[in-house]
């Protein structure tokens, strides 16, 4: 246990996990606040490296069968006033972590005999990622891809905004369409009928009238400019929600949209016996 009394080096270091992309991912680690967010990266098995707490203040029960329980590297005790400046929350988180990154591998992802896998093409917005994990964890779907340039996947307001959910989602970066396209043709292989389904703002095939309750992956476009074109060449079909005809809006948010589609996967899947869960 180290006492930090001053923005030393050290400090700084909290303060960039949570700010700079880059020193993240130069250190492989992130910082982690919120009881949610801290039992759910334990209970899914994400490694800790430091705990971080005030002792001028009394730790709750929680907090202290945490730290006597979670094994890190080494952990950290800082003033209340730099507890305070470093949480994100109104009131102060009393224990934060910095845990470490987990190594983007698609060929790791354990999938059953009826895989839901999810691609988001380029997220540009923090929340719309976040809440994208959450709707995944919250629908059974087994993989979330995200592709190319494009916000930090453990960037603090993603972590936040999926309520949890980011520790139990397994979520790999793909940095190129070869990637992508190198994973498609490996879920082709190995499961018969697979079926890539593009989605559109555009008036496509209705969702409810294709059959989707076989093995699947679901592509979801940037929020600005949607699906590259080459992900579009890929697919089996593309799909889109209709509105209603008296309706002055085009689309749904993106996350929304990705919520709609992949219930209505499941739903068909449940009512076919496929659901899985």
């Amino acid at each position: 246990m180290k006492k930090i009394y001053s923005k030393n080096a050290q400090y700084q270091k909290f303060e960039v996990l949570q700010t700079n992309r880059n020193k993240r991912y130069k250190y492989g680690e992130f910082l982690v606040e919120g009881v949610r967010n801290l039992n759910e990266a334990r209970h899914s098995g994400w490694q800790f490296s430091s705990l971080i707490y005030t002792d001028e203040v009394p730790l709750s029960g929680w907090a202290r069968e945490f730290l006597a329980n979670v094994r890190t590297e080494e952990n950290f005790v800082l003033t209340k006033e730099l507890m305070h400046e470093l949480s994100r929350k109104e009131d102060t988180s009393e224990l934060m972590a910095i845990v470490k990154m987990r190594e983007d591998s698609f060929e790791a992802l354990r999938l059953p005999d009826n895989p839901l896998l999810a691609v988001f093409d380029r997220p540009s917005n923090r929340g719309n990622l976040g809440t994208l994990i959450r709707s995944c964890d919250a629908l059974g779907v087994d993989g979330l891809l995200i592709t190319g340039h494009a916000v930090d996947l453990y960037d603090p307001e993603v972590i936040t905004s999926g309520m949890g959910s980011f520790f139990r989602m397994p979520s790999i970066r793909l940095s190129d369409n070869a990637q992508v396209e190198a994973a498609i043709a490996s879920l082709r292989r190995r499961y018969p009928g697979f079926r890539v389904i593009a989605t559109t703002a555009h008036k496509k095939t209705p969702l409810y009238e294709e059959t989707l309750d076989g093995p699947c992956l679901v592509m979801i476009g940037n929020e600005t400019e949607g699906l590259c074109r080459a992900f579009y060449e890929l697919a089996d079909t593309t799909v889109s929600i209709p509105m209603a005809p008296t309706s002055s809006a085009s689309s749904f948010n993106v996350s929304c949209a990705a919520t709609v589609i992949l219930y209505e996967i499941v739903r068909q899947r449940r009512l076919a016996g496929n659901a899985g869960w």
